[in-house]
């Protein structure tokens, strides 16, 4: 099966968060706060998925309450915070929404991210994850982690299921 027959039965699109879709450095600020850089790139092709119908949700091992204030922003309902099994919190996600693994993308970077990737219908990573999620993943974007390779993915998956990766003028 090629990566657009994967990409046409795509429903959701889970992502992780570190190196995936921020940069995966951790920034702190001289008080000790933690702070994430996102891609506004990536956050218009969250946009488009969710104007084709097409869901969204994040998985990451982290508790962060950056993640949710960007997860509010792009109106991503299905945040999982905390996961030290990815694969499980995949599958209960699934059985919740009534989908089944073939008809999920994941995009991930590391190698907590391995198990998961294989049971998706379409796995992708960014240009710089580690080598064995490059090797694993389906497709790898051109883009780097924080970078576009969000975006990179979501017009993937618009263009194999001919929607528009353009918004209306009136938007």
């Amino acid at each position: 099966m090629t990566n657009t027959e994967r990409a046409r039965g795509v429903k959701l699109l889970v992502m992780d968060v570190d190196g995936t879709l921020t940069d995966g450095a951790m920034y702190y600020s001289e008080r000790g706060e933690e702070l994430k850089r996102f891609s506004t790139r990536d956050g218009m092709g969250i946009t488009l998925l969710h104007r084709a119908a097409i869901q969204t949700a994040i998985i990451t091992s982290e508790h962060s309450p950056i993640v949710v204030r960007r997860a509010e922003k792009l109106r991503i309902h299905e945040v999982m915070l905390g996961s030290k099994d990815k694969t499980t919190t995949l599958l209960d996600m699934a059985r919740r929404l009534n989908l089944v693994p073939e008809d999920i993308a994941y995009i991930g970077d590391d190698v907590n991210d391995l198990h998961v990737m294989k049971l998706c219908g379409l796995s992708a990573c960014p240009a710089d994850a580690v080598e064995i999620i490059r090797e694993t993943a389906h497709l790898v974007c051109q883009r780097l982690g924080g970078n576009g390779a969000v975006r990179e993915l979501a017009e993937f998956i618009l263009v194999a299921q001919d929607k528009p990766i353009t918004l209306p003028e009136q938007w």
